[in-house]
């Protein structure tokens, strides 16, 4: 539970955005309501395998699947897990900025540490409306924001418009995810000493240390619980000394390039299929790795039995640690 004010938000994140953080996947029953104990169960694995904190509702979260009711839900079964010992943060981007701010509120006063903005999607599409956007959302809430920055919502903040948006006082930072490595590399440059900067790849580590600059957290991804395990937790063992610049290269070749490549071919094979987040792909993972998952909701379809099979075959080759064989 935040304990810091608007004006020590800043101060805060620099302190406790460290490490790895995960996003957690909304898990859901055969018939189609929000696995609340599937929910619990994923949260206690994910805490299990030391990440420092995770986010709920977000992209991988398929909050745009969600009514207002569920993602409410989502966020109180969050809160109660975490219990003030494990930093949480909630996405509240909506169409409509009065559901955004309701949403903030309803998670500062869960509990939540800290939200993560995007541009409004659907009508945004100059970076005029974006700043003002984010701008009224920060207004109404005491906690910290990290923006969010992904063409997935429409548009891409340039550098320039990433600067404009951490001016809001209350914007600690910027989870760039364009895709783009020219501009992750431009951010963490112009930005990476007023603001904390998280590229949510892994590469950003390798140009880091060549370029000079170093990120302290990854903020956050899905490859804690697709890569790892309890007491086998060597993706988050790299990202912990990489957040403090130690860049271990024989490590990630030995025990994460080779399902990280995995996961590169069909992440990319998912998003060219699909057009959007790869839900798909990582609730299917999760499943193998032991972790309650589901369908996904319309307009994602799953994957078909040869696709399935194939991951897993695929999985099994290099001895990845899944639980269903």
């Amino acid at each position: 539970m935040a304990s810091y004010t608007k004006r020590e938000a800043q101060e805060w994140a620099w302190q406790n955005l460290k490490g790895q953080w995960t996003t957690v996947m909304t898990p859901f029953t055969p018939d189609d309501q929000v696995d609340e104990d599937g929910l619990r169960r994923n949260i206690r694995h994910i805490r299990a395998l030391g990440t420092r904190g995770g986010g709920v509702t977000w992209g991988m979260g398929e909050f745009w699947s969600l009514t207002r009711e569920e993602r409410l839900r989502v966020m109180d079964i969050a809160a109660e897990e975490a219990a003030g010992k494990w930093p949480i943060a909630a996405h509240v981007t909506h169409t409509s900025y009065k559901e955004a701010i309701a949403l903030a509120k309803h998670a500062e006063n869960a509990g939540f540490d800290l939200l993560i903005v995007a541009p409004p999607y659907i009508v945004a599409r100059t970076e005029n409306a974006v700043v003002e956007f984010t701008k009224t959302i920060a207004e109404q809430t005491n906690l910290g924001i990290m923006f969010y920055n992904s063409g997935q919502f429409g548009i891409t903040m340039s550098s320039q418009g990433l600067q404009r948006i951490c001016e809001i006082p209350n914007v600690v930072g910027v989870k760039e995810a364009s895709v783009n490595r020219e501009l992750s590399i431009a951010t963490h440059v112009t930005l990476g000493r007023k603001k904390i900067i998280s590229t949510p790849f892994d590469w950003i580590y390798f140009t880091g240390k060549q370029l000079g600059f170093n990120q302290q957290v990854m903020f956050a991804n899905t490859s804690d619980w697709r890569f790892d395990q309890p007491g086998r937790n060597h993706y988050v063992q790299f990202i912990e000394k990489a957040s403090r610049g130690e860049v271990d290269t024989e490590f990630y070749d030995l025990y994460i390039r080779p399902v990280a490549t995995i996961s590169d071919k069909w992440w990319a094979y998912t998003a060219q299929k699909f057009g959007t987040w790869p839900a798909t792909l990582c609730k299917y993972w999760g499943e193998l790795m032991g972790m309650a998952g589901g369908h996904v909701r319309q307009p994602l379809t799953p994957f078909t039995p040869e696709e399935k099979e194939a991951i897993k075959n695929e999985l099994k080759a290099i001895n990845h640690p899944i639980v269903v064989k």
